[in-house]
């Protein structure tokens, strides 16, 4: 069964690696260090026998605004509702903590992510021009209790 618990710093090269495996950007490995550091109950991972197939790295922006910065799952775990456990626990958390509002940036083009987080009630709020290291543009999507 998948247990989904806060990071741990020897998870750090799992989620490198599905990082690496699934997410267009590159991030350095300091990067997921520094994240833990100053959020930690926001950087959550699923673990399926003892094995790190997903994460869920969010920060805490202010009293009333978290902002999730990456969600991925390994590639043979995907569509097994591993994203969907990250981000209902993450809106616990968030929720828990009396903050009203998640924000996210995700590719215009990336439909099924969209669709994703529309069915938890996420709203399209902004396009963001040249938004990644690619160029490419991104929504703000934002969900509010």
């Amino acid at each position: 069964m998948t247990e989904i618990r806060t990071f741990e710093p020897e998870d750090t090269f799992s989620v490198i690696k599905i990082a690496s495996q699934t997410l267009t950007e590159k991030y350095s490995p300091g990067l997921f260090a520094y994240f833990y550091e100053i959020n930690p109950d926001g950087f959550i991972v699923a673990n399926l026998n003892h094995k790190i197939i997903g994460f869920l790295i969010g920060i805490k922006i202010n009293d009333q605004k978290t902002k999730i910065l990456m969600i991925s799952v390994s590639p043979q775990h995907q569509k097994q509702k591993i994203g969907t456990k990250l981000l209902e626990e993450f809106i616990k958390r968030t929720q828990k903590e009396e903050i009203n509002t998640i924000e996210l940036e995700v590719r215009i083009d990336n439909h099924k992510a969209i669709q994703f987080y529309e069915k938890y009630g996420f709203r399209k709020i902004i396009k963001i021009k040249e938004f990644y290291q690619d160029n490419k543009d991104a929504y703000t999507m934002q969900l509010r209790f």
